[in-house]
């Protein structure tokens, strides 16, 4: 019987402890649950959330894995005392959100609805144009990336997808690469971030790509803050080069009450709600995964730390 040690935190142990025990039965999983240890080196399974004050693996000599939460891993994945195989999280639910905020406020802009305030005066000469005239990039390809621009796509936007390795999706223009890059960012009236955080995409929009937009281009961030340059991004919406920006995530969370993008007239702020991951749903992905690692099967949704993903 496995043992398995929730390392998520008080608050994250009072929504997924009845979770998880139904996700077990479900699955015919008999495991001993615990949200603490005096003995690590009798854990088998690490259940993790980024905010966990567990932060030496070290001693968990006996860990076969160790599952996160989130869909993101960059706070912790180059702990050099992590050695155990990680896995991310990915479910539908999750993807399911993500789809619908994308689509969701990809209409917003796409509608122009800022555009006619409630003030009596009748704007019927600010004709939207067809979504088939609204290019839209969406700049990763992963699961949740490409389930938004699929979405899209059926809606009949001209969906471009760029990734840092090619991919080829029915109905998406697929590019990659640092070309690739530019060329996404040439068409994209809506530009849809999506990407992990890395290395690599820190500051990936910077003050040149936010200039390689289309003028009064939208951008919609429900990937990582850190993908954007937050003074370029300001610097760009107060010469009109971006038009709005509607924004789920940031460097520091909550956003500080005094930071400029709560008073900026083209910020939408929403507090990190894009894609929240779900206690029924994620705990089936982890008892999935627990299923796998006692039958010495592959995880699901492993992390390649080269990558950073």
């Amino acid at each position: 019987m496995p043992k398995i040690l929730f390392a998520a935190g008080p608050a994250l142990w009072a929504d997924y402890r009845a979770a998880l025990a139904a996700a077990f039965a479900e699955a015919g999983i008999k495991a001993t649950i615990t949200p603490e240890t005096t003995t690590p080196a009798e854990i088998d399974y690490i259940i993790y959330a980024p905010a966990s004050p567990l932060t030496d693996f070290t001693a968990f000599t006996r860990c076969k894995a160790v599952l996160n939460l989130w869909a993101g891993v960059e706070k912790f994945v180059h702990n050099p005392t992590l050695t155990q195989p990680l896995a991310r999280m990915v479910n539908p639910e999750l993807t399911e959100s993500m789809v619908e905020y994308v689509v969701g406020h990809t209409l917003r802009h796409h509608l122009q609805m800022a555009d006619y305030p409630q003030d009596g005066v009748w704007r019927n000469h600010l004709l939207p144009p067809l979504a088939r005239e609204r290019p839209v990039t969406v700049l990763g390809l992963g699961a949740l990336g490409q389930a938004a621009a699929r979405a899209l796509a059926q809606l009949n936007f001209p969906v471009t997808g760029w990734s840092r390795t090619p991919r080829t999706l029915p109905g998406i223009s697929c590019l990659s690469g640092d070309t690739g890059l530019g060329q996404a960012l040439a068409t994209a009236q809506i530009l849809i971030l999506l990407l992990p955080l890395t290395a690599d995409t820190t500051n990936l929009m910077n003050a040149d790509r936010l200039t390689r937009l289309p003028r009064g281009a939208v951008i919609l961030n429900p990937g990582r803050g850190a993908l954007i340059d937050d003074d370029a991004l300001l610097a760009a919406l107060a010469t009109g080069q971006i038009g709005q920006a509607t924004l789920d995530v940031f460097r520091t969370e909550p956003l500080p009450p005094d930071h400029p993008y709560w008073a900026h007239p083209n910020v939408t702020v929403t507090p990190h709600i894009a894609a929240d991951t779900r206690p029924a749903s994620a705990a089936r992905v982890i008892a999935e995964n627990i299923r796998r690692g006692e039958a010495g099967a592959p995880l699901l949704y492993p992390v390649d730390r080269a990558r950073g993903y």
